[in-house]
């Protein structure tokens, strides 16, 4: 396929930064969106032209590094990671615009690379246990309900991309705070900072500046290891409930 791509291009954080467009040609429909911006990269370094900067480690939809906005979309027209989005999605003659997460407190660093440390300072006022030193329990000596158990691993899923983020109207990392906060809360290992962890992640995440969750839902629809809206209800119900025990 012969395809025109339009890239966000911003050499540093005090850049205005515009949308710079670039044809790419014989892009085969089984190249990863990721494996088509290698063969844009290479095109412009061997013209003497700077590459487009972008976030990418695994590949395999695992680690949440490859985060950007395709046409308007998180990580693009399917629910998946940017990596695992692959050319057939597109028609050959395409126009394709491809941006950074649009959100205050993913500030941009370089063309289509953003900061998402404010995820690293959520995780570090609370998204932890108590782990008393010694050798690994017997797991069968805590006992957890099927039921509370399906729903921690579904929340554990998270991989921290930020298409929650950059999906959501108002900037909300509201979905990503509940999902760290749910997969520890319901077993019993998370109990003892249950209160304070969600009261300390949830001033964080208003510290960082993201915006207030109004429950419009893009963050889930976008979300491409479906992490629940009613995760977001869980985390309302436990901050409710550590507040009125004074525990702020």
């Amino acid at each position: 396929m012969n395809i025109t791509v339009r890239v966000w291009r911003q050499k540093n954080a005090d850049d205005k930064g515009k949308m710079v467009t670039y044809g790419v040609e014989n892009v085969s429909k089984d190249m990863s969106f990721l494996e088509m911006l290698d063969v844009l990269n290479e095109q412009l370094t061997l013209a003497g032209d700077d590459p487009i900067a972008f976030d990418h480690d695994c590949r395999e939809g695992i680690c949440g590094a490859c985060g950007v906005v395709i046409n308007g979309q998180a990580h693009g027209p399917q629910v998946t990671t940017t990596c695992q989005l692959h050319m057939r999605s597109f028609e050959d003659g395409a126009v394709v615009d491809v941006e950074p997460w649009r959100a205050g407190a993913f500030p941009v660093i370089k063309d289509l690379v953003v900061d998402r440390s404010s995820f690293d300072r959520i995780i570090q006022a609370g998204g932890y246990i108590s782990a008393p030193t010694g050798s690994a329990p017997e797991a069968n000596n805590l006992p957890v309900p099927k039921k509370d158990a399906d729903h921690a691993f579904e929340s554990a899923a998270c991989i921290g991309c930020g298409a929650c983020v950059a999906a959501c109207p108002n900037g909300s990392g509201m979905l990503f705070t509940a999902a760290k906060i749910t997969h520890l809360g319901l077993l019993p290992q998370g109990q003892p900072e249950r209160d304070s962890r969600v009261i300390g992640m949830v001033e964080q995440h208003d510290h960082e500046g993201f915006g207030s969750c109004t429950n419009i839902g893009e963050c889930t629809a976008a979300c491409p290891k479906g992490i629940p809206l009613d995760t977001i209800s869980r985390l309302n119900r436990d901050l409710l409930g550590a507040l009125s025990k004074g525990k702020a």
